[in-house]
C-alpha cells in the first residue's frame, strides 16, 4: 500500500504540475478546475461503489478503464509554446528559458476601457507642480 500511495501522490503532483503552464495569467482558475475534477471523480466513483455493493469488482473495473482512458487522452494535451508528449516542439522562448527554471508570465492584454481609466488617473505636469 505504501508503494501504491507513492505512485498516487506522483500522479496527483503531475496533474497540478502542469497548471501554471496552461494559462499563466489565470493560474488560480485553472487550479480550481483541476481541483473540482478530483472532487467530481471522488463522488462518481463513490456512487459506483454504492450501486454495485457488495460486489466491488465492477467499480474497480470502471475506475481502471477511466484511468487508462484518461492516460491515453493525455498524450494529446497541447500547451501553447510547449511540445506535446508525442509531437511538436518547444517555442524559441521556452527553449531559451529552459535552463532558467522560471516561468515567464505574459502581461495581460489591455482593454480599451482600462487604458482610458489609467490615463485619467495619472496626474498631468500642471497638476503635479501645484
Amino acid at each position: 500500500m505504501v508503494f501504491f500511495s507513492i505512485f498516487v501522490q506522483a500522479a496527483e503532483g503531475s496533474s497540478y504540475g502542469i497548471v501554471p503552464y496552461v494559462n499563466p495569467p489565470v493560474t488560480g482558475s485553472i487550479a480550481g478546475i483541476v481541483g473540482a475534477g478530483g472532487n467530481t471523480g471522488a463522488v462518481g466513483f463513490g456512487m459506483a461503489f454504492r450501486q454495485f455493493a457488495p460486489d466491488y469488482k465492477p467499480p474497480f473495473m470502471i475506475m481502471g478503464a477511466t484511468i487508462i482512458g484518461s492516460a491515453i487522452l493525455s498524450l494529446f494535451i497541447r500547451i501553447k509554446g510547449h511540445a506535446g508528449l508525442i509531437c511538436g516542439q518547444d517555442s524559441e522562448e521556452v527553449q531559451k528559458s529552459a535552463g532558467a527554471g522560471t516561468i515567464q508570465v505574459p502581461a495581460p492584454d489591455e482593454e480599451e476601457g482600462d487604458a482610458d481609466a489609467d490615463s485619467a488617473e495619472e496626474p498631468t505636469e500642471d497638476k503635479a507642480e501645484e
